[in-house]
């Protein structure tokens, strides 16, 4: 009976999560903070060329 209760579980959980979801999720989470790491250095970069041009 263990093995059953298991097995539809599992089942239910499937057809209700699919895998599809979680990995867009995941995706577009890791996308938005590759966008802002990037403009980060970029910005930081600029700010310390035209810091050092000043000088």
């Amino acid at each position: 009976m263990k093995k059953w209760s298991l097995y539809s579980i599992t089942f239910l959980s499937l057809l209700m999560l699919t895998s599809c979801e979680a990995v867009e999720t995941i995706f577009k989470a890791g996308m938005w903070w590759g966008i802002i790491l990037v403009v980060a250095v970029i910005g930081l970069l600029l700010w310390l060329f035209s810091r050092g041009k000043n000088s």
